[in-house]
């Protein structure tokens, strides 16, 4: 009798991936993916115009792929949020390892109904682990709110970041108007503040590995103070702009 191949149980997210020109990252997330139990509902990457190999690759490897007509994250992630029919979502960075059973603790976290959005602790790595900014990244999500949102801070906010993988319910996400369109960066942390609205945030103390690429490329000064320029004029209200500091890096 042949041995019975046991198939990886289907959980109840699906994994939406916001690509542009991510030809070199694809082939390792598309590897993580396939080594999740339970193993995600469905895999939906939005592309933003990709001039590389990145619609292929993710074709090839079977993900539900939507070629956007805009790049941005916020654009590609409701788009994204819409196709879905599963109802919960993780956003997925295409520089992002997620550990084994990170659907499964999705699922736990947002079995709680006063829990509203969730994410991972990421750790930079990839050149070399960066412990010092990996550190301040978690620790921003608790002193951003402290600092700039104390009055929601104590219903609940964390500032979470889309390195953090966020999650939530799809139907939360639609019922706040999801990612702001006009936002090309910082619409993670805006998300964060529709999000709490409606329930808490939750820091789950399980790792998922980042690139540390930006890092790498600026130097860990030039970067940590970008971060900090760009969260500071987000907080006082700006959110138009503020990609001019923050180009893409590949």
């Amino acid at each position: 009798m042949a041995d019975r191949v046991i198939q990886p149980a289907r959980s109840e997210v699906a994994i939406v991936i916001p690509m542009l020109d991510e030809e070199a990252a694809l082939p390792a997330v598309i590897a993580n993916i396939a080594t999740l139990d339970p193993q995600p509902a469905e895999v939906i990457a939005v592309d933003g115009g990709s001039a590389d190999r990145s619609v292929e690759i993710a074709r090839d490897a079977g993900l539900h792929v939507v070629e956007h007509d805009r790049k941005g994250r916020a654009v590609q992630v409701n788009r994204g949020v819409t196709e879905a029919s599963a109802p919960l979502i993780c956003v997925l960075h295409a520089d992002t390892a997620l550990p084994e059973n990170a659907l499964a603790l999705v699922e736990r976290t947002l079995a709680n109904p006063k829990r509203a959005l969730g994410g991972f602790t990421p750790l930079l790595t990839g050149t070399k682990t960066r412990w010092g900014t990996s550190f301040h990244n978690w620790a921003k999500t608790y002193y951003g709110p402290i600092l700039l949102r104390p009055h929601l801070f104590v219903r609940g906010l964390r500032l979470l970041f889309g390195d953090h993988a966020m999650f939530f319910r799809r139907a939360d996400f639609l019922a706040v108007g999801g990612c702001d369109p006009d936002m090309n960066i910082m619409e993670d942390v805006d998300l964060c503040l529709r999000l709490c609205r409606l329930g808490s945030v939750k820091l789950v103390p399980r790792i998922v590995k980042t690139s540390d690429r930006r890092i790498a490329e600026w130097g860990a000064l030039k970067a940590n103070w970008i971060y900090f320029k760009c969260g500071m004029s987000w907080a006082f209200g700006r959110k138009k702009g503020l990609d001019r500091w923050y180009p893409d890096i590949r």
